[in-house]
């Protein structure tokens, strides 16, 4: 029974009773796993332009933008970077005080090579009297870390990571979101103006704006173009309740229910309120610098170009539908769905009102780079829920572990999924679709997690480019290794990449 006090904390959350009890069935009731025909590889969903195609597809990205459409780079960056610094936080608690472990060390043999390094001097003289040389010449290295990560010094402890300092040029470091401004100018800019839109976490909004109010006319004068940044915040709304292990509501010491936030699946309510033709979406993290951007420009340009040559064909055949089709034409149509669109409709080829739901529906070109081991997940073919076979970017959790044949896909994949993706969001008619519709609700995950020393179960909504992206038209291309460039330790900001 929810009490008045639950009631109050629903509806200012803005969330239904309906809903509540929805995600407590969740909980008992768990998620299937999905079925799966194949990983996908060259020839078999992914798609290896060759350098011939590529140039087609850059040229057709220009083109596109020279008609005057809106062109939007969505960027998830309300990550914390703690788990950045997980090493480094240990080190500070450690019963040792000198360097011991390989990460430690390989830390500060290169501590001058990292891009905050000149900021972090000038903190450690500011508050210790000494400069880094100095402190680590004395033996006093936590000095050194604190500095780094607490509030007392840089805080990089708790800032995001999109507001650390990650590269440096002579004109001064820069940090990520500066990097995707620079991006956007590079690739997403039309009618000379580059829209970039952040989603933050309500604590770093501020912070986030002010890094914007100090940086953006000069990258603006740059590149000669204007920009357009905009922020948004998870919805509240899109928070899920915590369950106790025997699937009740989880309560706080005060008897409140618990909720947490959904994962990056909630962003698709963010998402859907993007004004725009086409939308680039891409991790905070994965920038190079200048010197290593011609190639991901080049990839982004390329993905772009695949999208609106597809999508302009499959407003091609609506229209054809709209107009009535005789037997050849239906079947060029299927055989697009089929072999373009990797759909198999799985009996349904002469069905004109099927292959009319198949096309009208948001689409998106997935990069893919080839796996290298990265925690993460792949292109896949699955089955969906009407029997027919498209391709779905999946993660571990919605495969069945104890499916031998399935986890032989997993794990021998020819490819990983970097986040990078394009979209269009619009319909052939011009109008937005509302995206909350083609999520796959059956796509979820429950992990345990504590509080307080409390066992609970979490619940996650459908993935962003997983399960929130089930029902889009999705389309695979093989782009190089080098456009991906994660940074998910502070002592990747060694790698050459990085540098």
């Amino acid at each position: 029974m929810l009490s008045q006090d639950d009631l109050r904390q629903l509806a200012q959350k803005g969330i239904s009773e309906e809903q509540l009890n929805n995600q407590l069935e969740e909980f008992k009731t768990g998620f299937p796993f999905l079925k799966l025909e194949a990983a996908a590889s060259i020839g078999n969903g992914i798609v290896a332009p060759d350098e011939t195609e590529r140039k087609t597809f850059v040229e057709a990205w220009n083109a596109y933008k020279a008609e005057g459409r809106r062109v939007v780079k969505f960027v998830p960056a309300s990550g914390a970077a703690s788990r950045m610094f997980k090493n480094m936080f240990a080190f500070l608690t450690a019963d040792y005080d000198v360097p011991t472990t390989d990460f430690e060390k390989k830390y500060f043999d290169n501590i001058s090579k990292f891009a905050f390094y000149d900021e972090l001097d000038a903190t450690c003289k500011h508050n210790e009297g000494k400069s880094i040389s100095e402190l680590i010449a004395d033996g006093n290295y936590k000095a050194v870390v604190a500095n780094m990560l607490e509030p007392k010094g840089m805080n990089y402890g708790q800032l995001p990571k999109g507001l650390l300092l990650f590269h440096k040029y002579a004109d001064g470091a820069r940090t990520p979101m500066e990097e995707h401004l620079v991006e956007g100018a590079l690739y997403a800019a039309s009618n000379g103006q580059a829209h970039v839109h952040f989603t933050v976490s309500h604590e770093h909004i501020e912070l986030f704006k002010q890094k914007v109010a100090e940086k953006a006319d000069s990258f603006a004068k740059k590149y000669g173009i204007n920009y357009d940044i905009t922020f948004s915040e998870q919805k509240p709304s899109t928070d899920t309740v915590a369950a106790n292990t025997d699937n009740t509501p989880f309560r706080n010491d005060d008897g409140s229910l618990l909720f947490r936030p959904g994962g990056h699946g909630a962003l698709i309510e963010n998402l859907n309120e993007i004004d725009a033709d086409v939308i680039f979406i891409k991790n905070i993290d994965n920038v190079v610098p200048d010197r290593l951007k011609p190639e991901t420009v080049e990839w982004k340009q390329v993905i772009a170009g695949v999208l609106v040559t597809l999508q302009k064909k499959s407003f091609e055949y609506l229209r054809a539908l709209d107009n009535g089709c005789d037997d050849s034409k239906i079947a060029e149509i299927a055989e697009f769905v089929e072999k373009c669109l990797c759909i198999n409709p799985k009996g349904r080829k002469t069905d004109a009102a099927y292959l009319k739901s198949k096309l009208n529906r948001p689409m998106r070109v997935c990069g893919v780079v080839k796996n290298v081991g990265e925690p993460g997940g792949g292109p896949f073919l699955t089955y969906n829920q009407d029997g027919t076979v498209s391709l779905q970017i999946l993660e571990s959790s919605q495969i069945d572990t104890n499916n031998a044949e399935y986890m032989a896909m997993f794990t021998k994949g020819t490819h990983f999924n970097p986040v990078d993706l394009v979209c269009a969001v619009k319909d052939y008619q011009g109008r937005p679709f509302h995206l909350p519709d083609f999520v796959d609700k059956t796509t979820g995950f429950i992990s345990s997690k504590s509080k307080g020393g409390k066992e609970l179960k979490a619940l996650e909504l459908p993935g962003l480019w997983n399960g929130a992206m089930s029902n889009w038209n999705t389309v695979f291309v093989e782009v190089p290794l080098g456009t991906f460039n994660p940074v998910k330790t502070v002592n990747d900001l060694l790698r050459d990449q990085h540098q």
